[in-house]
């Protein structure tokens, strides 16, 4: 083999093999980044949908540790004092207003809380023998609204029967 014969005998990739092997991998690329689109959008998603359970959770059982006389306030912030005060006026979450349904609500992080006490009696609270608490927090997926809610009764300690 001569010295012509030998370098020209070495071959290479031609320009279309290169162009080929660049489109698979940016092909490649591109369902990799979707692929990671997906995935963050489902973590933000479900991060959102954990903090709605948790907020709703933490409310139920806020109102089943309390005193049965301060069951229509709330403590948000935990530094010992009432930040809000449960109303049945038709305003703030409430749906009508002197229907013996007591409503609060609070925003945080994207999420709304709405929690409300309804007595198994109309009137004051220490003429029922049990209450029944909801809290309700809604968060927006997209242009869509989902809702978690969480619902438990509680017991009059102090109740003895009906007058």
């Amino acid at each position: 083999m001569t010295r012509d014969q030998a370098f020209y005998a070495e071959g290479g990739a031609s320009f279309a093999e290169v162009l080929v092997a660049m489109t698979l991998t940016l092909i490649g690329l591109v369902g990799a980044m979707g692929a990671f689109q997906a995935a963050e959008r489902s973590i933000r998603i479900g991060t959102v949908a954990t903090r709605a359970l948790a907020m709703a959770e933490s409310r139920i059982e806020a109102k089943r540790s309390v005193r049965w006389d301060r069951l229509l306030l709330d403590d948000l912030n935990h530094d010992g004092a009432s930040d809000l005060v449960m109303h049945d006026d038709g305003v703030a979450g409430d749906v009508l207003a002197g229907d013996g349904v007591y409503s609060g609500s609070w925003d945080q992080d994207g999420v709304r809380l709405i929690w409300t006490v309804t007595p198994s009696r109309s009137g004051s609270l220490s003429d029922s023998g049990h209450v029944l608490i909801e809290a309700r927090a809604v968060y927006a997926v997209g242009e869509n609204q989902r809702e978690v809610r969480v619902v438990t009764w509680r017991a009059n300690p102090l109740f003895v029967g009906s007058r």
